[in-house]
């Protein structure tokens, strides 16, 4: 099997006679802010981290020269499509072929450390780095053409690989191979202050165009891609037997339940079997899948009784009653005295379930621990950061660790996928060997981080003319500081709360208003959670978009205009109408509002707008969204059939127009199916949700038509498109639902149930 090796294709570029590398001096990454998710580590690799290297090689007979392009970047691709992406922003700053350049993701052995792939912030963020290697080899290219040619760098131009006269008719060219060919060059990567000539938007060939994802011939040619399906000489196979409290990493119990192992349980079972115990960890290696799969179960363990779990069949008191601390984001006018002399004033409590990442595959991972150093093949979207926690684990030092980085199941958060590399690890180093860790079904839905649930609590207030007068939001928000599993079960850490300072994203509403108060309640954990699309933000828009909408039927104004009259955003502004328009809004329609249409059906129309605000308060933005949904309620069942759906997103300039749309699809469908179906059940033990019968996700019958409409924006930055999509959508669901019944629907998943008891109400 050919299996990536990171660390060597390092040390070979650095070592390469004839390569022209852009570089940065490693340092130590900088810590995460207070509040804020992330390891700190004081490690700083011995060798510079590479982000593109022009390389030449043998050429072939008769050619003009062999070259290609390697550029690295230390996120990965989650089905996002951002490896095409960021090869086309590569591309097009080099003017190269797409098909002479190889994007390397995520590798701790060669990708340089840019944290974990989160918050929208790939293309937004960590690809300006890259862009601004590619464009410094570039102009390092143009000057090694002028010198051998004796003419200044303006009179020439990078062209599909090569270096040519820009005007004029002088055929000369050099191709990239011939120029960098016997020399090894190291350019380092100007710091952000330092200008960069980049190639303007209007020259752009490759940029803004639709490319095929560089990712799915392997895939669809069953090539390796998933760490599913790495194999290595001499590989076993191990399983997981994880406690009796599924879902819960906090209390004093944890780490400290098991009582006895039973080795002679499986001591009779075909291939080897060897058991392995450290605190709480336990696991099981044999030398076939199946028959570690047998022992796993076969294998007889005497657990403690553990503390019932929180009780969640009421997650708005649960909520509520959890330890709080206050946090005030922002205070102005005074809230209460203009609550008193409103026209009307609103209040509402929106409640947010815990959901899963729900990954179609359980987590898997290969570690080989040999010659003191530990591989790890891993589909993590953490990768340094799950070296620091695999070096606190196992105590060897992060030079000693590698992880490689191979594709998995899709996340959109914070699945199982860190914890199962830290099973592995420790099996591989138990036994002497590799070993192959996966998960079972239930191990995944039970034990990966959750989604938190949220609480949001509006008052808002309208004057005498319809317009907005208070504000008074707070968020209360369980934290999602989800410590490797290993870590907790084997004792290396304490398993006492730990609370994270999280559920401000976009907690600020977009509409303007005198009055307005913005507060965040911190809190630790109910059970494990962690990221999951959207963060806290999906949550507080959908209680931020469907008071707006309340507040606007209020007025007596149409939703659409009084978003508008409320909001100074220009960009906002156009994509809201531009969406509209696209949808054909009509304004001061309404639908069937609890009445029966001829065909029995009550019908609906909603729409929602957001721009994602992320990252440490008071955070940055991504794209901007809006949603216009139409659907229709069965009075009888309350089945919601969701007709159509019109997305409109200013993403600013957009790197791969397809990309931007698959992953506008991908934020719909995932959003239809969060606000439709999901939640998470959870019973006195803990995770009650086991498997797909039990956290039921929308099937493709389900998904409507999806309009998406992007914003020309190719003059403007680009913005993180990964999650931006999903915010607005369920107050826009919500919404419609109001329009459909009459009712206002606060509390997500809108099941049949739901639909029937808001309609009986």
């Amino acid at each position: 099997m050919n299996l990536p090796q990171p660390q060597a294709l390092h040390d070979a570029l650095l070592a390469h006679p004839g390569a022209l590398l852009v570089v940065r001096e490693p340092s130590a990454p900088p810590r995460p802010a207070p509040g804020q998710p992330g390891a700190a580590s004081d490690y700083v690799q011995a060798t510079p981290e590479i982000f593109v290297a022009v390389l030449a090689h043998d050429v072939p007979p008769g050619g003009q020269g062999g070259w290609r392009v390697m550029a690295f970047n230390g996120h990965v691709d989650l089905g996002t499509g951002i490896r095409t992406a960021l090869a086309q922003i590569v591309a097009e700053e080099l003017d190269v072929p797409m098909s002479r350049l190889e994007m390397v993701l995520g590798h701790t052995g060669a990708a340089p450390n840019q944290g974990p792939t989160i918050a929208s912030a790939s293309i937004q963020i960590s690809a300006v780095p890259l862009r601004r290697a590619a464009a410094q080899a570039r102009e390092h290219l143009l000057m090694l053409a002028a010198r051998q040619w004796g003419v200044a760098p303006q009179a020439l131009c990078a062209r599909d690989g090569a270096v040519r006269f820009a005007h004029g008719d002088d055929p000369r060219r050099l191709d990239y191979g011939r120029l960098v060919r016997g020399r090894h060059v190291r350019l380092a990567l100007a710091p952000s202050e330092q200008e960069v000539r980049l190639k303007p938007a209007r020259d752009y060939t490759i940029v803004g165009r639709g490319v095929a994802r560089v990712d799915i011939p392997a895939k669809a040619a069953g090539e390796l891609a998933f760490v599913h399906d790495v194999r290595l000489p001499g590989m076993r196979h191990g399983r997981v037997i994880r406690p009796p409290h599924p879902g819960r990493d906090a209390g004093d119990f944890i780490g400290r339940c098991l009582i006895g192992v039973d080795r002679q349980s499986v001591a009779h079972l075909p291939g080897r079997v060897q058991v392995v115990v450290r605190g709480d960890f336990v696991g099981v290696v044999a030398d076939r899948e199946e028959q570690a799969v047998a022992a796993m179960r076969a294998l007889k363990l005497r657990w403690k009784p553990v503390p019932p779990a929180p009780d969640l069949r009421d997650l708005a008191a649960a909520i509520r009653a959890n330890p709080a601390s206050r946090r005030l984001l922002l205070e102005e006018g005074d809230v209460e005295a203009a609550c008193g002399r409103g026209a009307a004033r609103v209040r509402r409590s929106y409640v947010w379930p815990y959901q899963m990442h729900a990954s179609i595959g359980p987590s898997c991972a290969v570690a080989e621990f040999r010659d003191g150093r530990l591989t790890v093949w891993s589909g993590s979207q953490n990768p340094h950061m799950l070296r620091i926690d695999l070096d606190r684990l196992l105590k060897l030092g992060e030079d000693r660790i590698d992880i490689v980085r191979m594709e998995a199941s899709g996340c959109y958060g914070r699945n199982c996928a860190d914890d199962v590399c830290a099973d592995a690890a420790l099996l591989s180093m138990a036994v002497g060997g590799p070993v192959r860790v996966q998960l079972t079904r239930e191990q995944e839905h039970q034990w990966e981080p959750k989604g938190t649930g949220q609480l949001m609590d509006v008052e808002a207030a309208i004057g005498a003319d319809g317009g907005l007068l208070a504000y008074d939001f707070a968020v209360r928000y369980p934290s999602n500081d989800a410590p490797l599993l290993a870590l907790l079960l084997t004792g290396s850490i304490p398993a006492s709360p730990r609370t994270l300072e999280m559920g401000d994203r976009t907690a600020v509403p977009p509409y303007r208003c005198p009055n307005r108060r913005i507060v965040c309640h911190d809190m630790a954990p109910l059970v494990r959670s962690s990221w999951l699309r959207g963060v806290s933000a999906l949550p507080n828009s959908f209680a931020h978009d469907c008071m707006i909408d309340e507040l606007a039927h209020a007025a007596l104004a149409d939703p659409v205009d009084y978003r508008l009259r409320h909001l100074d955003d220009r960009r906002a502004i156009e994509l809201i109408e531009a969406t509209a328009a696209r949808a054909g809004w009509r304004r001061h329609a309404a639908g069937s509002r609890g009445r029966p249409a001829p065909d029995g059906l009550l019908h609906g129309r909603g729409m929602a707008y957001a721009r994602y605000v992320h990252s440490k308060f008071p955070g940055f933005g991504a794209a901007w969204a809006a949603w216009v949904v139409d659907l229709c309620v069965h009075p009888d069942s309350g089945r919601i059939d969701v007709r159509r759906v019109v997305v409109g997103q200013d993403t600013g300039m957009v790197v791969n127009p397809d990309g931007v749309r698959h992953q506008i699809h991908g934020n719909v469908n995932q959003t239809l199916s969060r606000c439709l179906v999901e939640r998470v059940d959870f019973d006195e033990a803990g995770v009650a949700s086991r498997e797909w019968g039990g956290y039921p996700i929308l099937g493709f019958r389900d998904l409507p038509p999806i309009d998406v409409l992007l914003m020309p924006r190719q003059d403007e930055p680009p913005l993180g498109a990964g999650e931006s999509a999903s915010v607005p959508g369920p107050a826009a669901i919500a919404n419609a639902l109001f329009d459909a019944t009459g009712r206002r629907f606060c509390q997500a998943p809108f099941t049949p149930e739901a639909v029937r008891a808001a309609l009986a109400a």
